[in-house]
């Protein structure tokens, strides 16, 4: 008896570890608002935008993911971000969820707001007492796919414009306003981008 007793306890220590585990798992970091870009609508592409995401990710509990841009391109060989950034579910960095999947992001159930889109070292994007960098990068519709306001591909810093959305869903203080597609830039100059209140910074998904 005392031989069964035993290996019962095992047994609910080893389950309750392995879904304290699980739970720690599923709640890994997987959405941040980068904290720092180009400053301008050249990143690279898409593929220097990731680079800037997977190194932004280090200071996160979860460096190792698959990170990627919340960017669309168009012309030939357009890509609409909801395409890019995997299923879901993902959380921000303090394990708050944000969206389960890719349809909850895209509609009003997505929580990202200034208390959730945060950093990746968990900050707020618009401090008290800062400038005003609500505009986030995405050049996408509300639904997530591509518009043909893109900074050329996120590879100009000056000639054309992006599509942004508001990090805090706020326009002018009230809120509603659409977290990936509020309003065009003036243009892709970091003077530009700085003008209706933005530093060209990025979303980033983890895609694994």
């Amino acid at each position: 008896m005392r031989w069964n007793a035993l290996f019962l306890c095992l047994t609910v220590a080893a389950a309750a570890a392995g879904s304290d585990t699980a739970s720690a798992q599923q709640n890994r970091p997987g959405f941040f608002v980068s904290s720092a870009t180009s400053g301008t609508g050249n990143l690279g592409g898409l593929a220097g935008a990731d680079k800037i995401c997977t190194q932004l990710a280090k200071a996160t509990s979860a460096p190792n993911r698959m990170w990627r841009a919340y960017l669309s391109t168009t012309g030939t060989g357009a890509v609409n971000a909801r395409d890019r950034i995997g299923n879901g579910p993902w959380y921000n960095v303090k394990g708050q969820l944000v969206a389960q999947n890719v349809a909850e992001l895209h509609t009003d159930k997505a929580n990202i707001n200034n208390d959730t889109a945060l950093d990746e070292q968990g900050r707020t994007i618009n401090s008290q007492g800062a400038p005003n960098r609500h505009d986030i990068l995405t050049g996408s519709t509300t639904d997530g796919r591509a518009t043909d306001m893109t900074c050329n591909n996120w590879t100009s810093d000056s000639t054309g414009s992006a599509m942004l959305g508001h990090h805090d869903r706020l326009t002018f203080g009230k809120p509603g306003s659409p977290w990936n597609s509020a309003h065009p830039s003036k243009g892709c100059s970091a003077e530009n981008l700085r003008g209706t209140g933005g530093a060209g910074l990025i979303y980033c998904f983890a895609a694994d």
